[in-house]
């Protein structure tokens, strides 16, 4: 798994070519990274191609070649991948740490709502998976937006704007400028998981680096953090897996 949390300065771009595995077509997406002194290489959480982490001035042809000289290692690494889970009815979800799952009412009259464990999903079976996804988009930003203001105002910070993403490789980064960005799948992680992320990049408006100070500021605001940051090195590219 990729870094769960960081706020280092890093630009991702997508390569124009891609390798083949067993007669898949995966993309390569580079990670330029200033503080690299090596290339790197990872499994995008998703299944559905490969990352690496450059320095900034290696070809984008040593890049490929690399990429393509550990193709036997990608190949090792994908067959251990989860199973995607996808979005439909009777499928059982983690929704903040407890199991719910999805079903489908197509007549009801309500959107998406949860209840009683049952993740209920109205309208036409062909909208489900963007309905039920938009739906954990907004209950991500209810949670994260709550939890930030909260640990902000204990450090008397004011952070800047908040956004949510799909980001495969961190989970919560803060900008230079104090703006938050998160992983909407954070929702399904357990409430504690959801906590300490926001705590963590809260801490970054005050502490921008990662030195004890900074670790000092989260256990101000979290007693578990080394739980929860076990639980995403260990759990946490599982949640890439569903929708």
């Amino acid at each position: 798994m990729g870094r769960p949390l960081s706020a280092a300065s890093t630009r991702s771009m997508s390569l124009a070519r891609s390798i083949t595995l067993d007669g898949r077509a995966l993309p390569v997406t580079l990670r330029r990274n200033a503080r690299s002194q090596r290339l790197s290489l990872r499994v995008d959480p998703s299944g559905e191609g490969v990352i690496v982490v450059a320095p900034p001035h290696v070809s984008e042809r040593i890049i490929l070649d690399f990429v393509q000289d550990k193709s036997d290692w990608v190949s090792r690494q994908l067959s251990t991948q989860p199973e995607h889970v996808p979005f439909a009815d009777g499928i059982p979800l983690p929704f903040l740490g407890d199991i719910h799952r999805i079903q489908h009412q197509p007549d009801a009259r309500r959107g998406v709502w949860a209840e009683g464990g049952v993740i209920h999903v109205s309208g036409r079976a062909e909208h489900l998976s963007r309905r039920l996804t938009d739906w954990l988009k907004v209950r991500a930003r209810q949670e994260i937006e709550t939890r930030v203001q909260t640990h902000a105002a204990v450090l008397g910070v004011r952070p800047g704007r908040i956004t949510l993403r799909d980001t495969r490789t961190r989970w919560g980064s803060c900008s230079h400028k104090g703006d938050l960005s998160f992983s909407w799948r954070l929702v399904l992680a357990p409430v504690d998981i959801v906590n300490y992320v926001a705590a963590h990049e809260v801490a970054h408006l005050s502490v921008f680096d990662h030195s004890p100070k900074f670790w000092a500021v989260v256990a101000h605001l979290v007693t578990d953090h080394e739980q929860a940051r076990s639980w995403l090195k260990q759990k946490g590219s599982g949640l890439h897996r569903y929708g």
